[in-house]
């Protein structure tokens, strides 16, 4: 070998040494993070359906803050709920009926899948979304109709003292998502009974008069309110066995409750319920928030939409630490002449005070939707998104959905499910859909499922920013902080619960 070739040849062995080292420097530098290990599994999966749902099935999804106790039990639940209560299911066209049940068009629920499995199979089709076909075997002519006529249909079994086995229902379902924390629009019969009360009084719209005339008889509605709500609480709790020590599952579900107002009623009656909501949320910490539902197209709904928000302003001045989360914006184009999309999510927050907005479909239409978005940033009103129910009502999904638009705007948005039972449908559904029609990957659910418990109305100071923030163990000063927070106890569980689910993804030992 020449002199030129040998130091050709040691050039090239030092050139291989450098990158001998260069590659173990790599190698050795330290591995990808189990969140990093779990996002990649997570996009791996992203074309195949069955296997993104088994990894979204295990994932932690933290809270959801939108969901009703009537629409979440499955139709099954109240077929059960029916049998045991002597209930029938009418005849030809299936809804469930008080006895008695030998007359005709009336058979007794008790026994009807074994005894009558296509009744059976029809009653569910009448009480959900499934196999709904416009106008087929007495169905609705839409989506929307279908929908909303489901809960006159098994209202017989809901409205019968069985708010323990809805919540029993509730619980088992966001148990098997690995949800931690619901938030139920869920209401006492004195709820309603009280409406009534507002509404035999008649209307003036005086609101200061209205409200002396009926607060004498709120206190004793308030206490019916909570006794009806420790016997339902009770029932569940037998029902799932938990007063077994450290029993797991659907008891270590946390729910809360938001008293709900029902917007189709008259005036009396919205604001006798309404007046009734707040107090009862000042008074049991079990409800969180109020609300308002009944389809929001309904014609007294759309007629009397500023008036209740009017009523909203007026209470809120008077209960100022009750939070609001109102259904605003279930719209969309077609369903209401125009002008009904220009102002309902606007006047919801600026003259409600909402701290968080139900749907909020019909945000392109809104008047001032640019500035309207950028309030809702800066002020952290977060939108429930429902991707799902969204669908199936309105027709709204995939592109023409807006979840994109409020993520551009940097407003907080949460995934949830509204009536789940109704539906079909569970959380890892809206997960899978956020996931495959929305394009969101691993690390936007995490943020949502963090979200969905920091725009909570569970009391406390949240865990972001705090003595715990960032620990994988608590500190004594950081226990000190979780005793005294509710809020923070069931973010620090998604907490573990993530590190958990992404160490066991990412295979680490």
């Amino acid at each position: 070998m020449t002199m030129g070739g040998r130091k050709l040849h040691m050039l090239a062995i030092g050139l291989g040494l450098a990158a001998g080292l260069a590659g173990g420097q790599a190698l050795a530098a330290p591995a990808a993070t189990p969140e990093a290990r779990t996002a990649a599994r997570f996009d791996s999966l992203v074309h195949d359906r069955a296997q993104l749902r088994l990894f979204l099935r295990a994932m932690p999804k933290g809270g959801d803050l939108h969901n009703h106790l009537w629409g979440a039990p499955y139709a099954e639940d109240f077929l059960a709920m029916a049998a045991d209560d002597g209930l029938c299911v009418t005849v030809p066209r299936p809804a469930l009926a008080e006895g008695p049940c030998d007359m005709a068009g009336k058979v007794p629920a008790k026994g009807l899948a074994q005894r009558d499995p296509d009744l059976y199979a029809r009653t569910i089709d009448a009480l959900s979304m499934r196999n709904f076909t416009p106008g087929g075997d007495g169905a609705a002519a839409s989506g929307h109709d279908q929908f909303f006529s489901t809960f006159d249909r098994f209202a017989a079994a809901a409205a019968r003292n069985n708010i323990g086995p809805m919540l029993a229902a509730t619980r088992e379902m966001a148990a098997g998502d690995h949800v931690l924390y619901v938030e139920s629009s869920a209401n006492p019969e004195a709820l309603h009974a009280f409406g009534l009360v507002g509404q035999d009084l008649g209307w003036t719209d005086d609101f200061a008069a209205a409200l002396a005339v009926l607060q004498p008889r709120i206190p004793a509605m308030v206490a019916q309110a909570r006794a009806e709500m420790d016997a339902a609480e009770a029932q569940a709790d037998r029902r799932q066995g938990c007063a077994k020590p450290a029993k797991a599952g659907p008891c270590q579900v946390a729910v809360r409750y938001q008293a709900f107002v029902q917007r189709a009623q008259p005036p009396g009656f919205v604001f006798a319920q309404m007046a009734l909501a707040f107090a009862l949320v000042e008074a049991d910490p079990r409800f969180v928030g109020v609300n308002i539902v009944n389809p929001e197209d309904n014609p007294t709904a759309l007629a009397d939409y500023s008036l209740h928000m009017r009523m909203f302003q007026f209470l809120a001045a008077r209960h100022p630490t009750v939070k609001l989360a109102l259904h605003a914006g279930e719209l969309a184009p077609g369903l209401t002449p125009p002008r009904d999309l220009s102002f309902h999510i606007r006047e919801a927050v600026e003259i409600a005070g909402a701290r968080r907005i139900g749907h909020g479909v019909d945000i392109a239409s809104e008047a001032g939707a640019s500035a309207l978005l950028a309030r809702m940033a800066r002020d952290h009103v977060a939108v429930e998104i429902n991707l799902t129910s969204n669908d199936v009502i309105l027709g709204v999904k995939g592109s023409d959905h807006p979840l994109a638009l409020y993520r551009q705007a940097g407003v907080p948005v949460v995934l949830s499910t509204d009536d789940e039972g109704v539906s079909r449908i569970d959380m890892t559904g809206e997960y899978l859909r956020a996931a495959t029609e929305q394009g969101l990957r691993y690390g936007d659910l995490k943020a949502m499922a963090r979200d969905s418990l920091e725009y909570s109305f569970l009391p406390g100071a949240s865990l972001r920013g705090s003595v715990c923030a960032g620990r994988e163990a608590p500190s004594p000063a950081c226990a000190s902080f979780l005793a005294g927070s509710p809020k923070a106890q069931v973010q620090w569980r998604l907490e573990q619960d993530f590190a958990a689910f992404e160490r066991g993804v990412g295979g680490e030992r």
